[in-house]
């Protein structure tokens, strides 16, 4: 039942790390279980078994949260493809599946809101729609039984403050993790979201209207998240979150949406991105720059896979149940040092075809 392990509050307060697994529409797309583009989770009531097996081996991981899989289950998106009628269902068949596994393993389980992809500053009639969008979501996850919400990929302030303040009033006083995606915008020279608030003012903003957690997710890869994680930290006291998506982002295409294929120029979003998928040593280095930043809410967001997951938490100090099939070079046919294989490729004849 929830309730019986340790809180996402209570794990931060005493200097903890907590470990987010998120990254399913991807996992999704790359299985043909759902369309880039619209980008709906139909997937979780047309075939519920993958999903719930996707929530367990995030866990084997070693993800200390189940995330509900509700990410654009909203009902801007299911509009898109007239499935309005399927939201309640869609929504909750997610959640109990969420719960059921965090119960069964020992997990926190979070609800999910998300971008509402139809915000307009000052806009009285959308920001209703918005509202109401959240409300539903929030509510169901609370009746599901979910341990804090996670309200995500916000490039705008207004409607992050928005989703904030829904989980304020809906939420029963569940904590709430709230993340930002950072695009290219600038205010006098300094990082802004797209409605043009510069960074720092973002979240002294969304501490002061009572986040529990904030940071930044998806858009940016390790490479050019971090340093705005550094910006973020020198403005507020509240708890960081950082949960990048695992591609090779640079200085100049700062976002995964604007990555170039470096062989034909091409833009790789969304089907080609595959070729700046970060390595397993990225993920280290970004773990421990994690740990030198004192950011304890960390994950990896759109591409992920469970070797990422798991590379981040052994990079923490942790043996998670996937690591039983971690790497273990001293057993190969060519680069190992056991006694037990043949010299022929680890030595002599073989060290000289290997060079």
């Amino acid at each position: 039942m929830p309730g019986k392990v340790k809180g996402l509050m209570d794990r931060l307060h005493d200097g903890e790390s907590v470990v987010i697994a998120e990254g399913y529409l991807y996992v999704f797309e790359r299985r043909g279980y759902l369309q880039a583009g619209t980008a709906v989770p139909e997937v979780v009531l047309e075939y519920p078994e993958m999903v719930r097996l996707q929530y367990e081996e995030f866990y084997r991981a070693g993800s200390d949260v189940v995330l509900a899989f509700t990410y654009y289950a909203h009902r801007e998106k299911l509009s898109l493809i007239d499935r309005e009628a399927d939201l309640e269902e869609m929504n909750r068949t997610a959640l109990r599946m969420a719960r059921e596994v965090a119960d069964k393993t020992g997990s926190l389980m979070a609800g999910n809101i998300c971008n509402s992809n139809i915000y307009v500053p000052n806009d009285p009639d959308i920001t209703a729609k918005i509202k109401s969008m959240f409300k539903e979501q929030i509510e169901w996850a609370v009746e599901e039984g979910a341990d804090f919400i996670l309200a995500e990929t916000f490039s705008d302030l207004g409607e992050a403050l928005l989703a904030l303040e829904a989980v304020k009033t809906y939420g029963k006083g569940l904590p709430v993790v709230v993340t930002m995606a950072w695009h290219k915008n600038e205010v006098n020279g300094r990082p802004a979201t797209i409605d043009g608030v510069e960074i720092c003012e973002t979240f002294k903003q969304l501490e002061a209207a009572g986040a529990d957690v904030l940071g930044l997710n998806c858009a940016r890869g390790p490479t050019t998240m971090l340093p705005l994680m550094e910006e973020v930290k020198k403005c507020i006291k509240t708890p960081l979150a950082a949960i990048p998506v695992p591609y090779r982002t640079t200085k100049a295409e700062p976002n995964f949406q604007s990555l170039t294929d470096p062989l034909s120029g091409k833009r790789l979003f969304p089907e080609d991105l595959n070729a700046a998928l970060c390595s397993r040593s990225d993920i280290k280095e970004f773990g421990r720059r994690c740990l030198e930043l004192g950011i304890q809410v960390m994950g990896v967001c759109c591409g992920n896979e469970c070797h990422y997951t798991r590379t981040l938490c052994e990079t923490l100090g942790r043996k998670v149940p996937a690591s039983r099939y971690s790497a273990d070079m001293s057993k190969h046919y060519i680069f190992g040092t056991s006694e037990k294989l043949s010299t022929r490729y680890t030595s002599g004849e073989g060290k000289q075809h290997t060079a």
